[in-house]
């Protein structure tokens, strides 16, 4: 037993590890792209406190490090738990189903300019600006920090924590083998929620407010692509459900080069 454990946390380790690089590079373009995102006085504010647009990205680089090493390596010894850690390996079965479904999250979610942007204004003209389209600190934040570290806190960390309480609270008697299918699709649901919510802010100051209109389109696309790459996470594994948002977000962004 102590030799299992001795090996859980070793892997845990090693993936930690894996994480830091990726969690650094998407951080710093994070930090890049938010600065750009804020209005001048705001800009005005930052630079007097960091000193440079560098000092503000090192600064976000080091917290997403931070966010990194504490999800992955926790994150990892609960999944572990609670069973839904799978190999960290692709296998060509799995691999060519989670393309599939990527793409198709990618088309659907690139579809937000002709759906909502036809009846949101500030979504069209968001597409129209190039902003986020033509961004390199855009991509880079929203393909390494989006694709990774919010893989990492939402889906490694708080699906499996929340997993882990339901099991404990409602089916401490079962094993970790015998933990109902159910337990999992409702930590899916909470943790969908949970990523929905956390896009609020930029939706704030995307629409100045929110009307139910705002918060229906943040909840669908974003609660629905987090309960599929909660799904994936489930079914296949986190190397999965990181693929799919990472691909989600290249897909999606490529539709809108290509064609706003």
């Amino acid at each position: 037993m102590k030799e299992n454990r001795k090996e859980t946390m070793k892997r845990a380790l090693k993936f930690t590890a894996v994480m830091i690089p990726i969690a650094a590079i998407g951080g710093y373009f994070t930090g890049k792209y938010a600065y750009s995102s804020y209005t001048e006085e705001v800009q005005q504010l930052l630079i007097s406190q960091m000193g440079s647009i560098d000092g503000l990205a090192v600064f976000a680089m080091v917290q997403s490090v931070m966010y990194a090493v504490f999800c992955a390596f926790v994150g990892y010894l609960l999944a572990e738990s609670v069973g839904l850690m799978k190999p960290l390996k692709y296998e060509k079965e799995k691999l060519t189903k989670a393309g599939i479904i990527t793409l198709i999250c990618g088309i659907l979610f690139g579809m937000d300019y002709w759906t909502f942007g036809k009846i949101l204004p500030e979504v069209a003209a968001d597409y129209e600006s190039g902003i986020t389209i033509r961004s390199f600190d855009n991509w880079m934040a929203s393909i390494f920090y989006g694709g990774v570290i919010e893989e990492l806190l939402i889906r490694l960390f708080v699906m499996s924590l929340v997993s882990l309480i339901i099991w404990k609270l409602f089916f401490r008697k079962k094993s970790k083998e015998e933990i109902p299918e159910g337990v999992f699709i409702a930590a899916n649901i909470f943790s969908a929620f949970v990523f929905a919510a956390g896009h609020l802010p930029t939706t704030v100051s995307m629409f100045g407010g929110l009307t139910p209109l705002v918060v229906f389109r943040c909840f669908l696309l974003n609660g629905g692509l987090g309960y599929t790459f909660g799904w994936m996470y489930r079914k296949y594994g986190i190397q999965y459900s990181i693929i799919g948002h990472m691909g989600t977000h290249i897909i999606s962004k490529l539709i809108w080069l290509l064609f706003v």
